[in-house]
């Protein structure tokens, strides 16, 4: 609950994190290979393409990378703020109703009050609270793990324009490639979460579709 690391299982990301960043980059790439005219396209016209594709995720991936840091700043700053409110509370009612808030609403219902004030005790003896929030190794590492999973999701979906001269068959597979990569990642979400991962994956494919559509049509 008051974890201020936010990260006491050991993970850099957590799976959720891994296939969202995936499915983004994903995303990402498509919206440029769908524009590709596979009836006029030359080699000059398939590099450039991969050339954007691998510069736009590549972009993307950093900029994912430090919207990460400042979300791991802010987690870590509202739960500094969050304990410091605790151990200043003059009131212990006061200190009990901040826990509670922390706290999963089912959890927090069924809690006496007794070992709410425990909590409140315990938290009082925690070591000295550091006055600003700061980033720490781990979250180095999973900004890298953001940047790189965004990146590398390009190259799948890329390699068949590298490979195969025919433009309309390279799209064709790659295309197949992406649908296979939006499958596994919902199968791979359904599973954590509880859910169907045959019925998840199809989902996915369905909702990572729409999305490229979506993408395309805004002109992104």
């Amino acid at each position: 609950m008051f974890d201020i690391s936010d990260r006491s299982s050991g993970r850099v990301l957590d799976p959720i994190e891994r296939i969202s960043e995936v499915l983004f980059g994903l995303i990402m790439v498509l919206t440029l290979t769908g524009t590709l005219s596979v009836l006029t396209a030359d080699r000059a016209a398939v590099r450039t393409m991969l050339i954007g594709a691998l510069g736009c995720n590549l972009a993307w991936g950093i900029i994912d990378a430090g919207m990460y840091l400042m979300a791991r700043l802010n987690e870590r700053n509202r739960k500094i703020e969050m304990l410091r409110a605790i151990r200043n509370a003059k009131d212990v009612s006061v200190a009990h109703s901040i826990i509670v808030r922390a706290l999963p609403p089912l959890l927090a219902s069924i809690l006496p009050c007794a070992e709410i004030e425990s909590m409140r005790r315990k938290l009082q003896q925690l070591p000295h609270l550091p006055p600003t929030p700061r980033l720490t190794r781990s979250d180095a590492l999973g900004a890298a793990a953001v940047c790189i999973l965004v990146f590398v999701s390009t190259f799948p979906v890329a390699l068949p324009f590298i490979f195969l001269d025919n433009a309309q068959v390279a799209l064709r597979v790659s295309n197949a490639i992406a649908i296979g990569m939006m499958f596994l990642c919902g199968y791979a979400l359904g599973r954590d979460t509880g859910v169907r991962p045959w019925v998840a994956g199809l989902a996915m494919v369905a909702a990572g579709t729409a999305l490229v559509g979506i993408a395309m049509a805004l002109g992104g």
